[in-house]
């Protein structure tokens, strides 16, 4: 039996360059990442994507645009991560380093996926086109994908 936890993860694109945090403590520390968390009780998804966003980069967004949903399993642990996905193109601020991340602009062109979650190299390019998709992914450590599906959608 699968228990779920809820979770926001957005993405800062101004082309030609993507802003990614390098995660400093907790879950996924020591790879870049888009900026995200937990939902908390009696928060909507897309207001704790603003707040994480604005808690790990200083960043505040009037609005984010939905364009992911992917379900990550690992194997071992009875807890899904339920990521929704968002893609800002504007915002107000300049991205400072938090507790928890250091915020660096990379150029479309050379995005460090060595230095990512090895599934981001499947379904970062779909957001990057601004097409939307559902993903699952099953995970064997945090390093290895043993299966998943990527489904581009009409809506989400």
């Amino acid at each position: 039996m699968f228990t779920s936890k809820l979770l926001t993860l957005v993405l800062v694109v101004q082309p030609p360059r993507i802003l990614l945090g390098m995660k400093k403590r907790g879950f996924g520390a020591g790879r870049w990442n888009g900026f995200g968390g937990k939902v908390q009780n009696g928060e909507t998804i897309e207001d704790a994507a603003k707040r994480e966003l604005w808690e790990e980069s200083s960043l505040t967004v009037e609005s984010l645009q939905k364009i992911g949903h992917i379900t990550f399993e690992f194997v071992g642990s009875t807890e899904l991560l339920d990521v929704h996905v968002f893609r800002a193109d504007d915002f107000s601020g300049e991205p400072t380093e938090s507790e928890e991340m250091r915020p660096q602009w990379f150029d479309l062109q050379k995005i460090p996926f060595d230095g990512m979650w090895p599934d981001d190299r499947y379904w970062l390019p779909l957001l990057l086109e601004r097409k939307k998709f559902t993903a699952y992914f099953k995970f064997q450590g945090h390093d290895n994908i043993l299966d998943y599906k990527l489904e581009q959608v009409e809506n989400i």
